[in-house]
């Protein structure tokens, strides 16, 4: 089915009419309950310049050279109003650039049509994932709500910040300076476009964009121009943050967090279904309408690895909640900076086997953000790179980790209570031959020194923790996602 604006989004209307009056004392709530971590939801007030950072360990290695780009939330309150949830702080883009053994980080809000309009009230009033829109907020298209703060992609000379319920936003990925909203088709206008693409090694781009019970296939060359746009129906309604693929297949797991109301915000209208399991569908790539749909087990999820393929089975790990109470709830308490009670997510290994049955293997090890080797995206591979260190009173990691599929074994290197680890990326080395030839490479958050630093880890000896760490004279708060160009 050819997909139209019409058939496929929200009027803006409808979404004008579910906004509600804000909480005017939020920002109070969050200087009342300061806990350690605090800083990793703080509000940056203005762009950071581009500055030189200090050296405080090791080395950088020898042929270490590019850019990691990250992007996420960094502004949260307003004196006349504020977010309700992590989700909706204004996206500000990171870059972190490696080279002659010296590195450099400058830093720069998106700006969206939301942030104009915002700052010219002085007032969040933009309805998000978990906060009410303000009779005040102006919406034409779901892109006049779009924090553009989830992640970052490389597509010819333009780095996208994505958000997931509207388009890219086109920046420089020198000056990270602000171009356009990136319409890849004029009808397809304002469509929704996930944060999370699939790229194969050879550099095509797969995303989705979710519509209810019935999503966009998007299929773009390196450069990110479109070669096409397909409708497919769903079997439901649920919750997707991420999708996966094998070098022949997209994988839709679509989890028993169920749009059930057309409500804002966002997060209001699902509801917890576990009696219903979790649903996977799979899509021939080369054919969307060939499909197959597995069923398994409950579980919520925000993040899944890689897919690869065993004979005619399927594999990809994914990071597993009990339920989505993170959230629909816990991700509210953050930025509010309240306690938290929530449960960390697991790693675990789901198979989808050729006789149509699935088989999950839950590891009693806490993970989230799993990455892997771009070079093997959809290819069979024995490592994933994740977070770790979560527990229940903070849903901020301080280790990273490496868990090995072959043999199910974990090595991590725990930098503290007082840090906030950030996803890391998987980097290859000059010449590498394997899995292990690689570098980990990402920020913490250092509370004590309330700083942001950069580290470089070495894959195969993660444990002995980072060969190079250099330190910013500035925190930024924690970020979602990254990506690295080389």
């Amino acid at each position: 089915m050819i997909p139209s604006r019409r058939s496929f989004l929200m009027g803006a209307a409808a979404l004008s009419a579910a906004v509600a009056t804000p909480d005017l004392v939020r920002a109070a709530q969050a200087a009342a309950a300061t806990p350690d971590w605090a800083l990793a939801t703080a509000d940056v007030e203005t762009d950071i310049a581009p500055r030189a950072l200090s050296l405080v360990h090791g080395r950088a290695p020898a042929g270490l050279e590019g850019v990691l780009f990250r992007n996420g939330p960094a502004r949260f309150r307003r004196p006349g109003g504020s977010a309700r949830h992590w989700f909706d702080g204004d996206g500000m883009v990171r870059r972190f650039a490696i080279g002659d053994g010296r590195a450099e980080l400058s830093a720069r809000f998106v700006d969206t049509r939301k942030r104009r309009q915002e700052t010219r009230l002085d007032a969040m009033v933009m309805p998000g994932f978990g906060t009410p829109g303000d009779p005040r907020a102006e919406i034409g298209s779901p892109d006049d709500a779009n924090a553009a703060n989830t992640s970052v992609l490389r597509a010819g000379d333009q780095l996208w910040a994505l958000w997931e319920g509207g388009s890219p936003v086109a920046l420089d990925p020198v000056t990270l300076e602000t171009r356009d909203y990136v319409t890849l088709r004029p009808d397809l206008r304002a469509m929704p476009f996930l944060a999370h693409p699939r790229i194969e090694p050879g550099g095509r781009i797969w995303n989705l964009g979710m519509g209810g019970d019935q999503a966009i296939v998007w299929r773009l060359s390196p450069d990110g121009a479109l070669e096409d746009a397909s409708l497919i129906p769903l079997p439901r309604a649920s919750y997707v943050h991420d999708f996966t693929a094998t070098e022949r297949h997209l994988v839709i797991v679509l989890q028993p967090w169920v749009r059930e109301r057309q409500t804002m915000p966002f997060a209001d209208g699902f509801a917890w279904r576990p009696e219903t399991g979790t649903q996977i569908l799979v899509l021939d790539k080369d054919d969307l309408n060939r499909r197959r749909l597995y069923e398994a087990e409950a579980f919520g999820f925000f993040h899944l690895g890689d897919a690869w393929m065993e004979g005619g089975d399927i594999l990809f790990d994914l990071a597993l909640h009990r339920d989505m109470d993170f959230a629909a709830r816990g991700a509210s308490e953050v930025v509010a900076g309240m306690p938290l009670d929530s449960e960390p997510a697991h790693l675990g290994l789901m198979r989808l086997k050729a006789d149509g049955s699935t088989e999950l293997s839950r590891l009693a090890v806490i993970g989230e953000f799993p990455r892997s080797d771009p070079a093997r995206a959809g290819l069979m591979r024995r490592l994933s790179v994740h977070t770790t260190g979560d527990h229940t009173q903070t849903p901020f990691a301080q280790a990273i980790a490496v868990t090995d599929w072959s043999g199910g074994q974990t090595r991590r290197f725990d930098f503290g209570a007082d840090h906030v680890v950030d996803e890391m990326v998987y980097v290859a080395k000059p010449g590498a031959r394997s899995e292990s030839d690689a570098w980990l490479i990402g920020p913490s958050l250092n509370l004590t020194e309330r700083v942001t630093e950069l580290h470089v880890l070495d894959i195969a000896d993660v444990e002995a923790g980072p060969v190079a760490t250099w330190r910013a004279d500035v925190a930024l708060p924690a970020a979602f996602h990254g990506i690295w160009a080389g």
